[in-house]
């Protein structure tokens, strides 16, 4: 409520601001505070700040590092810390509660869901503020990405992601303003879901492969095809549609379009049966015809495959970021249980196999952590990290089943059960090796740039 008399500063009423709003503050506040603190440090670290400026210029692992202290510091700086204590209001509250249940129903309210982020602004952390985002650099995006870690499944927090981090980035990019009136100003507020349709049955890894098509006729394109693996696509109000619009090269005749899923040909063909993440619902869909407005294209006509290339640092980044919190968790977890359970007169977690494989595994963690800090302090200053992402993505997978595997084995009979946290995440973990790119075309990326892939 505002009020006051002229010539009077106007007066807030906490109570009536929004959740987004609150945090908007809070965020403004703790940069007030970040900054005098940084300002602080700066006068005090001359030294330091020019032995960086030396080897910055010889050293790419130092180049574009903020001179004063990492954002990233001990889990996060305050900014990042009041965002996620906010975004885990909602998932002790909003989300935690009723997990057990969608995962027995698999499937999720995403709408429900999404709505209550929405009005929170956590659809919206890196997108610009004119369409409703809160305008911050991707660093609040992987620490949000973290904290959805606490969820206590994997599907929840996958298709948030595909919806902040997949779907919309292109169209915010790229997309002409009519369209993000049309769908990313209400895909940021929660008013819609939006899914990304790039897989198929023929070309998962191998996006230049895909065979849909989408062919002008008068100012509508026809599209016809199909799509595979597509995480929320049982619900989604729209999609982020890669299809080829010409015969040209494979990397050149590709566009995006925004494709309304209410349309006349959007045939849902079933709900996927997977082996994990099963309260999110994954959909198999064919396109019969299905006409859309040629000005639903995003960007220019046979750039689909670069915009979508572009977004996948930030999108393999994000995958790191959500499952070292859950690997954080499956250790305490772990930790718990061992040393309550008894086992020959004494605490399982007293035998040293025990102990010393939980403190290697936590030590993995922490170096992925620091390599994904590290990442994207880079990334944020404008830097490539395409090798240092497909490194993340490659470890998290594979860390992300022996750790699994590893701290099963330790929960003996009731690890094989569904009743506990170390089995889901067995299971749902499963996907961080093959969604977003496998494991094997991390390693052919690293290959690429470290130039000792052989030559086709």
């Amino acid at each position: 409520m505002l009020g006051g008399a002229h010539g009077k500063m106007p007066v807030i009423n906490i109570e009536d601001l929004t959740e987004k709003d609150k945090l908007k503050m809070e965020v403004e506040q703790l940069k007030k505070e970040v900054t005098l603190q940084r300002e602080a440090v700066s006068k005090c670290s001359e030294e330091i700040k020019n032995y960086i400026e030396e080897r910055s210029g010889e050293d790419p692992l130092v180049k574009g590092i903020p001179e004063d202290k990492n954002p990233f510091k001990e889990k996060g700086g305050c900014e990042h810390r009041a965002l996620r204590a906010s975004l885990r209001k909602i998932i002790d509250k909003e989300i935690n509660p009723f997990v057990d249940k969608w995962e027995e129903e698999e499937q999720f309210p995403a709408h429900k869901v999404f709505k209550i982020l929405g009005q929170a602004g956590f659809l919206g952390v890196t997108k610009p503020t004119e369409y409703g985002g809160l305008g911050l650099d991707f660093s609040y995006s992987t620490a949000m990405a973290e904290e959805l870690g606490n969820i206590h499944c994997g599907g929840v927090p996958m298709a948030i992601g595909v919806h902040t981090d997949m779907a919309t980035p292109a169209l915010t990019r790229f997309g002409s303003e009519e369209l993000k009136q049309e769908f990313l100003v209400p895909s940021i507020a929660g008013d819609v879901v939006a899914c990304l349709g790039v897989s198929e049955t023929g070309a998962g890894s191998d996006v230049a492969s895909i065979q849909t098509r989408a062919v002008r006729k008068g100012d509508d394109y026809v599209i016809n095809g199909g799509k595979m693996w597509t995480t929320t696509g049982c619900q989604a109000d729209w999609m982020c549609l890669l299809a080829n619009t010409s015969e040209g090269p494979p990397h050149q005749n590709k566009s995006l379009i925004c494709l309304p899923m209410k349309l006349s040909g959007v045939h849902i063909a079933k709900k996927i049966d997977k082996l994990g993440m099963k309260s999110s619902d994954t959909a198999q869909i064919f396109f019969e015809d299905v006409r859309v407005p040629c000005k639903y294209l995003i960007g220019e006509e046979g750039m689909g495959f670069t915009y979508q290339m572009l977004q996948f640092q930030e999108e393999r980044l994000w995958a790191v970021a959500n499952v070292v919190q859950q690997m954080d968790n499956i250790i305490q977890e772990t930790i718990n249980y061992t040393r309550q359970r008894k086992i020959f007169n004494q605490p399982l977690l007293n035998n040293q196999i025990v102990h010393f494989r939980l403190a290697e595994l936590a030590t993995e963690v922490e170096l992925l952590r620091s390599l994904l800090y590290q990442a994207v302090a880079l990334y944020i200053r404008g830097n490539d990290v395409t090798r240092f992402a497909s490194m993340g993505k490659l470890k998290a997978g594979r860390l992300a089943r022996k750790l699994s595997d590893d701290c099963l084995q330790f929960w003996g009979g009731m690890g094989f059960t569904n009743e506990v946290s170390v089995s889901r995440f067995y299971r749902d973990s499963r996907l961080t090796s093959i969604g977003g790119g496998a494991d094997e075309v991390m390693l052919s990326i690293i290959c690429k740039y470290m130039d000792i892939l052989p030559k086709k």
